[in-house]
């Protein structure tokens, strides 16, 4: 085994939850995951949807105990010294599958190796393993250190708030009730004027109807500033729920670009390129709003693509009228109005 050693870290991330074209939904999942020399390792591990076992729902016992197996100091959960670093992320059952490697100690290091998907107690690493992961040997002491914060009260994340705005609440209910459903809070205001600063800094982002006008969204823009509130500012782009809750995904999903899969999206006339950085599945829904304001959606794609721009047709139905396509992929989702 290398004697060099990866740096190890922990960042925010989340498994974007939302609408599907068959009316089912996914849920919204905020966790965070490891680091290994800069990059997320779920990154490396080819279109997996799934989280960490450091997860913000969860019960502050149930964290603690995942961050002290981590650091060794309980018992492995699987045999063979296995630890489960990804999981389902609607039931986390290893019956779903999960990322499983060995953890051990080697002297003063922390090594990670033997990366295999597990869906019962046995991992095989001829039939499932991951060659060319790992193994990664860390230094014990940022390796603790990177944990241990956890346990000293540091959450994976805050729960995602969002702030609807719109004269008519009873229009909104519809897209709280989406939202809530995904896990992301939603609660709806005509303005910010009687909302203290306080709880406006609890707010990830803000969703104005398009009924809001401009000055209504000045002066609440100035409002959430004032408060010192870091929130971003969502105009749905249509009455749709599904293609609303997108937006607000996409609104929410804070990771920096290099740690991110899914990473552009046009549509224009009958085509959508879509990049990304890593291969990973991709889904592609299509919002069309027909002549009496209908909504008319389908998929348009679901599939796996390989790192690098890709341009997928968009039929003829799609592209007539106002039209809108939303991408999916493990941890991000990104919205487009069709152009041309």
């Amino acid at each position: 085994m290398s004697a060099q050693y990866a740096t190890f870290a922990l960042a925010p991330a989340a498994r974007a939850g939302g609408f599907l074209a068959d009316g089912g939904f996914e849920v919204h999942r905020e966790f965070l995951d490891f680091v290994v020399d800069g990059r997320p390792l779920l990154l490396l591990l080819s279109g997996l949807d799934a989280v960490s076992p450091l997860a913000s729902d969860v019960p502050p016992a149930i964290l603690a105990r995942q961050v002290r197996g981590l650091l060794l100091e309980a018992e492995a959960p699987l045999p063979g010294g296995r630890h489960v670093l990804y999981g389902c992320p609607d039931c986390e059952e290893l019956g779903c599958g999960a990322v499983t490697a060995v953890i051990e100690r080697q002297g003063n290091d922390v090594v990670w190796r033997d990366f295999a998907w597990q869906t019962d107690e046995t991992a095989d690493l001829e039939l499932n393993g991951y060659p060319g992961t790992g193994p990664f040997r860390f230094r014990a002491d940022e390796y603790r250190a990177a944990l241990e914060r956890l346990l000293d009260g540091a959450a994976a994340g805050p729960r995602r708030r969002v702030l609807l705005i719109g004269a008519r609440a009873t229009a909104l209910a519809g897209l709280a009730a989406a939202l809530r459903t995904i896990g992301v809070g939603a609660d709806i205001a005509r303005d910010t004027a009687a909302v203290p600063a306080e709880e406006l800094r609890t707010y990830g982002a803000v969703v104005f109807a398009g009924t809001v006008t401009e000055p209504e969204r000045a002066a609440v823009r100035a409002a959430f500033s004032g408060a010192g509130a870091d929130v971003v500012c969502v105009d749905a782009l249509a009455d749709v729920v599904p293609l609303v809750v997108a937006q607000v995904e996409q609104a929410l999903h804070r990771a920096p670009a290099e740690h991110r899969r899914l990473t552009g999206l046009t549509a224009a006339g009958r085509t959508v390129s879509v990049t990304v950085a890593s291969v990973c599945r991709v889904r592609l829904v299509a919002h069309r709003l027909d002549r009496l304001h209908r909504t008319r959606t389908h998929e348009v794609f679901d599939g796996t693509l390989e790192p690098g721009t890709h341009r997928i047709p968009l039929d003829g139905g799609a592209a007539r009228g106002r039209s809108f396509v939303v991408a999916r992929a493990a941890g991000g989702v990104l919205v487009a109005e069709v152009t041309g």
